[in-house]
C-alpha cells in the first residue's frame, strides 16, 4: 500500500485475519500506519525509482492517498505490476476537470460546471447560469478536506484560486439539504457490492459525522445512489472502494460531488456498523478474493470523527467515555494531537438514532476536550 496514514494503518488491520503480508511506502516511520506495519519502506512516492523499488515482489499495489503520479501507475503496469485501482481510474480522483468530463459522457447528474481562465471568465461562468454568484471554484488536484476549494461571491473574491498555477474548475453553488455518500466496493471480475447510502455531515469542510443510513431518505432515492455510484465503478474501471460523495438537492434530486478511489471517511462506520467492513472488501477486491456483506449490524450506526483538540494525552479520556457507554468503538490513528487534525473516530450504534447520535458525539467531543463532563 502506497501511503502510512490511518487509511493503511486500518487496511492493514483488516488483512490480518486473512494472513496478508502487507508492504507499506510511507513518507516518514512516525506516519500512522508505519507505526503498526512490520515491512515498512521510507521513501517518496512522487520518485519513480522509489515505487519500483517499493514493488518489486508484491502481488499488487493499492493506495491510502490519489496522489501518485499518473505516469508513476502506468510505469508500474508496463513493468507487469498489477496496480489496483489502475491508473485510467484513478486519474479521474485526481484530476476533478477529468472526473467532470467523464462524469458528463456517461450521462451522471452533476452540477453545472467548467474550466476557467481566470477571474473574469469565473465572473463569467457565474453569469452564464444565471444565478450570478456565489459560485465555487476548485483546483483541480491537490485539494481534500475543503483545501483547495473556494466560496466565491466576486470576480475580486476569485483571484487566490489562480496563484497555485494550477486549472481551476467552476461549479455552481448547489442548493443542497444534506451531503450523502454512496460507498461501494467492486473487484477485477466485476463482482460489486453496496453499502447503505450515510448522510454526511461537515463543519469547516472537514467530515464531522456520517449517520448510516441516512435519515428520511426515500428508499428510491437511496437505491438511485447506490445504483449511480455501482454505474460510476463500472465505466470509470474501479478495483476497490468507491466513494461517491453526493449532493441532496432541495428540488429532489442526486448529484455528484467528488470521487475517492479508496477507503473513505464516510466508510468508517463499516468497522462496527456492517458486516464486512470496508477496508476488508478493498482488501478481497485488490486481491481478486469475493466479497464480503455490505448490510449493516444495526438500525443505526453513528461515526463521529475526533479531530485535535485542548488534550493533547486522549488515552486519559477513555475511563471516562468507556465506563460511560460500553458499546463505544474507539478508533485512534497514533497521530499527534493538533489543533482541528483528525487523530481517531468514534462509532456507536443502536436502534434509537437521538440515543446513538448524542453518544458519539458525546465520546468525540469528550476526547477532544470540548465537554470535560
Amino acid at each position: 500500500m502506497v501511503g502510512g496514514g490511518q487509511l493503511a494503518r486500518m487496511t492493514h488491520e483488516a488483512g490480518i485475519p486473512l494472513g496478508i503480508r502487507f508492504r507499506l511506502l510511507s513518507d516518514t516511520p512516525q506516519d500512522s500506519a508505519a507505526q503498526v506495519v512490520s515491512d515498512v519502506v521510507i521513501g517518496d512516492y512522487r520518485d519513480l525509482d522509489t515505487l519500483r523499488d517499493f514493488a518489486r515482489g508484491c502481488d499488487v499495489i493499492t493506495f491510502d492517498h490519489e496522489h501518485v503520479p499518473t505516469e508513476h501507475l502506468r510505469a508500474l503496469e508496463a513493468d507487469g505490476i498489477p496496480v489496483r485501482p489502475g491508473p485510467e481510474a484513478l486519474v479521474h480522483a485526481q484530476d476533478k476537470g477529468v472526473m467532470r468530463a467523464k462524469l458528463d459522457a456517461i450521462g451522471a447528474p452533476c452540477p453545472r460546471h467548467r474550466i476557467v481562465a481566470d477571474p473574469a471568465d469565473a465572473a463569467a461562468f457565474a453569469a452564464e447560469g444565471g444565478g450570478g454568484f456565489p459560485i465555487i471554484l476548485k483546483t483541480v488536484r491537490g485539494g481534500y478536506d475543503g483545501k483547495g476549494v473556494w466560496f466565491v461571491r466576486s470576480e475580486e473574491d476569485a483571484r487566490d484560486p489562480f496563484l497555485a498555477g494550477v486549472p481551476v474548475l467552476a461549479e455552481e453553488k448547489v442548493d443542497f439539504v444534506r451531503e450523502l455518500a454512496a460507498n461501494v466496493v467492486r473487484s477485477p471480475h466485476g463482482q460489486a457490492v453496496a453499502y447503505p447510502v450515510v448522510e454526511s455531515r461537515q463543519v469547516d469542510g472537514v467530515c464531522d459525522t456520517v449517520i448510516a443510513p441516512a435519515p428520511g431518505l426515500p428508499e428510491e432515492r437511496a437505491l438511485e445512489a447506490q445504483r449511480l455510484a455501482l454505474r460510476i465503478a463500472e465505466e470509470l474501471g474501479v478495483v476497490g472502494h468507491l466513494a461517491v460523495e453526493l449532493f441532496e438537492t432541495r428540488d429532489g434530486r442526486v448529484l455528484v460531488n467528488e470521487l475517492a478511489m479508496r477507503p473513505h471517511n464516510s466508510g468508517h462506520w463499516t468497522q462496527d456498523g456492517a458486516v464486512t467492513s470496508q477496508f476488508a472488501n478493498h482488501v478481497r477486491a485488490v486481491l481478486d478474493l469475493p466479497l464480503g456483506d455490505p448490510r449493516p449490524r444495526a438500525r443505526w450506526t453513528v461515526m463521529a470523527n475526533v479531530l485535535g483538540g485542548d488534550y493533547p494525552d486522549m488515552y486519559q479520556g477513555y475511563l471516562h467515555c468507556m465506563a460511560r457507554d460500553p458499546q463505544l468503538k474507539i478508533h485512534m490513528y497514533g497521530k499527534d494531537v493538533k489543533p482541528g487534525r483528525k487523530v481517531g473516530h468514534v462509532n456507536t450504534h443502536g436502534d434509537d438514532l437521538d440515543d446513538v447520535l448524542e453518544r458519539a458525539r458525546h465520546a468525540a467531543d469528550y476526547l477532544r476536550g470540548t465537554i470535560v463532563e
